[in-house]
């Protein structure tokens, strides 16, 4: 009797062992979890999926878009964990372990976000009523002064944070002849479509109204004075 208790007590260490090493976590162990700032929340729906609500502070990156997501993705901190989710938890399982794979700490939430929901847990929504730019508005503000650059890009988008440093440092040495306009590209959807912007971030320089350079994802300081000289 007493080695069948022993046997039992081992096969649920193993148990339990094997539930964190599969790196996933309860809607409570999710919230608790994500609430440490150095940590980072990853949302591999569609943009539209996201956009009807996602956990404060997610950034996103399309699962079901392999381009799309391995660009993003790139841009993660590997020295930070990252806590993953999806509408039910199947395509972030599937997330998960392709960034394992490339060295990242997977965390993925067990039910997704329908689980999260359920559990009554917050949500933060993208404002379905907010005012898009319109084109002949967009036109006036390019044409405002004799440069201006424009930056489609997102809270939301890894590589759109990682270029923030670089677009401060840049306008700092440039803010006298340049304007810097940035543009939400989860709200600026029809206005990207007419303008044929496909990705975030996209960086595009006008020159007295006329677009003269245009580039989609990381851009160096040095690169964009370059811009300016041409």
């Amino acid at each position: 009797m007493k080695f069948l208790f022993t046997f039992l007590i081992s096969l649920l260490a193993a148990c339990t062992m094997n539930g964190q090493q599969a790196g996933t976590a309860s809607t409570a162990e999710f919230e608790k979890l994500i609430a440490d700032p150095n940590v980072q929340v990853l949302d591999v729906r569609t943009a539209e999926e996201y956009k009807s609500g996602y956990i404060e502070n997610a950034l996103q990156a399309n699962w079901l878009n392999k381009s799309e997501f391995f660009d993003r993705t790139a841009h993660l901190d590997k020295s930070k964990q990252v806590y993953i989710y999806c509408l039910s938890g199947g395509r972030s399982a599937a997330a998960a372990d392709a960034l394992r794979e490339k060295g990242y700490r997977v965390t993925n939430l067990e039910g997704g976000i329908t689980a999260w929901k359920k559990s009554n847990k917050p949500l933060k929504g993208v404002d379905p009523n907010a005012k898009q730019t319109s084109i002949a508005s967009y036109q006036g503000q390019v044409q405002s002064t004799t440069w201006v650059l424009v930056d489609f890009g997102a809270a939301w988008c890894p590589p759109c944070i990682r270029m923030e440093p670089v677009i401060q440092a840049f306008m700092k040495e440039n803010a006298n002849k340049l304007t810097l306009i940035k543009m939400d590209g989860g709200i600026e959807t029809e206005l990207m479509k007419s303008l044929n912007v496909e990705a975030l971030p996209t960086f595009i320089l006008y020159q007295n109204g006329k677009e003269v350079k245009r580039k989609q994802g990381l851009v160096s300081k040095e690169e964009f004075n370059s811009w300016l000289t041409r």
